[in-house]
C-alpha cells in the first residue's frame, strides 16, 4: 500500500500522542519505578485511535487482535503527550544514545514518523525508525531527515510462513517479495549495516531456515536481529509455545558466526530435519565465544538492549540485555553441549 505524501520541510505537524515504553516512560522522567536492565535507547511507538491495518497473527496491535492495545509483545507502552516526551528526552537527553520509533501501519503513519523525526532530530541522538515497507522516495525522505538506521521486520524465515503469520492468508497489506525489495532498497539508500529486519524464532522454522535466511540478509547488507515467539492471549498464536531455549541458543550461535563472517551458511552441517550438528568451527573457538557471552546478547541497532520485550524478568531470558553471569555462561555452554 503506497502513501501519498506532501513533504513540507519547514512544517511541523506532531502527532498529538506518542506511546512510550514502560522502561523509557521511567527512564525519561514520565513514570516513576524500578528498571532492572536499564536502557541507552528511548523506545517510541507511534499511537493510533483504532487497530494497526495490518493482521500480523503474533502481534497485539493486529487488526483482529483481541489483546490490550497498551501492549506490544511483553511490554507496556502508555500514552503521553507528544509535546512532553520531547521535553523530557531533551532534559535527560544526557542518559540517552538512541532512540527508536516503530510505527504502527495506519494512512497517517509516515506523516507522523516525518514530523517526530523533524521534532527529534536537533537533539543529535541518533534515530532508528521500525515500520512498515514504505516507497523509494518515503525512504529518501527519512533519510534527508538524519534517520540513520531502519528496521523493515520480515518476522518469519521462510514465504510460506510469512504468508500464514502475517501475509495473504491473514488479509494483511504485506507480501514476501515487497518487504524484501523494500529491504534492498533501504540498503541502497541508507547504506549496508544501516538496515535491520527483524525475525522471530518459534513460528515452524528450522533451524536450517535460520541459518540460510541470515546468511542471504547478511549477503545483501542488512542486519539481522532475533526475537523469540511471545505468544500473547487474544492473538492468533496465543497458544503457540515459546521457542526452546536450546533451539534459541544454537541459532543465535549461528547467527553470530555468519554475520561476523566467521563462517558461512553452507559450510554449517544439517542432519534430516535441519538441525545443526555441526558448525565446522574449532571446538576450542567455539567455547571462548560462548564464554564471551556476546552471541546472546540483544542484537539490532547499536545501543539497543530492549530489555524483557521476550521475557518475564524472572526467566528464561532469550535475549539478554546485559553481561551474562558465570552461572549463565555455564547454563549455555550445557544447553550448547551436542554442537561444541
Amino acid at each position: 500500500m503506497k502513501t501519498t505524501i506532501e513533504f513540507k520541510e519547514n512544517s511541523l505537524e506532531l502527532p498529538s500522542k506518542i506511546r512510550v515504553s514502560i522502561g523509557s516512560a521511567i527512564l525519561i522522567g514520565l513514570k516513576r519505578g524500578f528498571i532492572n536492565a536499564p536502557s541507552e535507547t528511548i523506545y517510541l511507538m507511534t499511537f493510533y485511535e483504532g487497530r494497526c491495518l495490518a493482521n500480523c497473527g503474533f502481534c497485539a496491535q493486529a487488526r483482529e487482535s483481541k489483546t490490550d492495545l497498551n501492549y506490544l509483545s511483553r511490554v507496556a507502552w502508555p500514552i503521553f503527550e507528544t509535546e512532553k516526551v520531547i521535553s523530557k528526552i531533551g532534559e535527560t537527553k544526557f542518559k540517552v544514545k538512541r532512540i527508536c520509533i516503530q510505527s504502527l501501519n495506519y494512512p497517517k503513519a509516515f506523516n507522523d514518523i516525518v514530523n517526530l523525526a523533524k521534532a527529534l532530530i536537533k537533539f543529535n541522538i541518533p534515530i532508528s525508525v521500525s515500520c512498515q515497507p514504505f516507497n523509494e522516495t518515503q525512504l529518501h525522505i527519512l533519510k534527508y531527515l538524519g534517520i540513520d538506521k531502519i528496521s523493515i521486520p520480515l518476522d518469519a524465515f521462510t514465504k510460506e510462513i510469512f504468508e500464514k503469520i502475517k501475509g495473504s492468508a491473514r488479509k494483511s497489506p504485506y507480501r514476501w517479495e515487497t518487504h524484501f525489495e523494500a529491504l534492498k532498497k533501504a540498503v541502497k539508500i541508507f547504506g549496508e549495516k544501516n538496515v535491520t529486519t527483524h525475525l522471530i524464532l518459534g513460528l515452524g522454522e528450522t533451524e536450517r531456515d535460520v541459518c540460510f535466511l541470515t546468511q542471504k540478509l547478511t549477503d545483501i547488507g542488512v542486519n539481522v536481529a532475533f526475537f523469540a515467539l511471545t505468544p500473547l492471549k487474544g492473538t492468533l498464536l496465543e497458544n503457540f509455545p515459546p521457542p526452546a531455549l536450546t533451539y534459541y541458543r544454537k541459532a543465535q550461535l549461528a547467527r553470530y558466526l555468519i554475520v561476523s563472517h566467521r563462517i558461512k551458511f553452507n559450510e554449517i552441517k544439517f542432519n534430516n530435519e535441519g538441525e545443526i550438528i555441526n558448525l565446522n568451527i574449532p571446538k576450542e573457538e567455539l567455547i571462548n565465544l560462548v564464554k564471551s557471552g556476546k552471541p546472546f546478547l540483544t542484537s539490532g541497532c547499536p545501543n539497543c538492549n530492549r530489555p524483557y520485550y521476550n521475557e518475564k524478568v524472572s526467566g528464561p531470558i532469550y535475549n539478554f540485555p546485559r553481561p551474562l553471569t558465570e552461572k549463565e555462561i555455564n547454563e549455555t555452554l550445557n544447553l550448547l553441549k551436542t554442537i561444541i
